[in-house]
């Protein structure tokens, strides 16, 4: 957050994130600045623009959800119902595993993901991975 540019010691921007400060300097944080789980969301929230998506009503899948940016914002943006795949675990955001329109996959291989672990066609698929 301190490198992000979002706390403010006083009316001060801090900039470095070893910085002593006085006992009684007021500290804030800055509201953060997209309404997504991560910002990964900004990104799709973007890309969906340029591209001109629209997920409204469609059944997508988004493969390395992490904490799940991308799929919040397929669910912003009307997705029907949204399979986050991740070979991690426990990652997702807790109100998005909760979610009614959200399926968690954790700790599955989207390089070994079959459709019928989907059960369902999909309309769209969102990436983000690293390998």
């Amino acid at each position: 957050m301190i490198l992000a540019g979002r706390v403010r010691l006083g009316d001060t921007v801090a900039d470095k994130p070893g910085r002593l400060v006085e006992e009684n300097r007021p500290v804030r944080v800055l509201d953060d600045l997209h309404p997504y789980v991560g910002r990964g969301g900004v990104k799709l929230e973007h890309a969906l623009r340029v591209f001109h998506l629209d997920p409204a009503g469609k059944t997508a899948v988004d493969i390395g959800a992490s904490t799940g940016g991308f799929t919040d914002c397929l669910l912003q943006h009307g997705a029907k119902k949204v399979f986050a795949v991740d070979v991690g675990y426990g990652q997702l955001d807790w109100k998005l595993r909760n979610h009614p329109r959200v399926v968690c996959l954790d700790r599955q291989n989207a390089r070994e993901l079959k459709p019928e672990d989907l059960g369902e066609a999909v309309d769209l698929a969102v990436i983000d991975v690293s390998f």
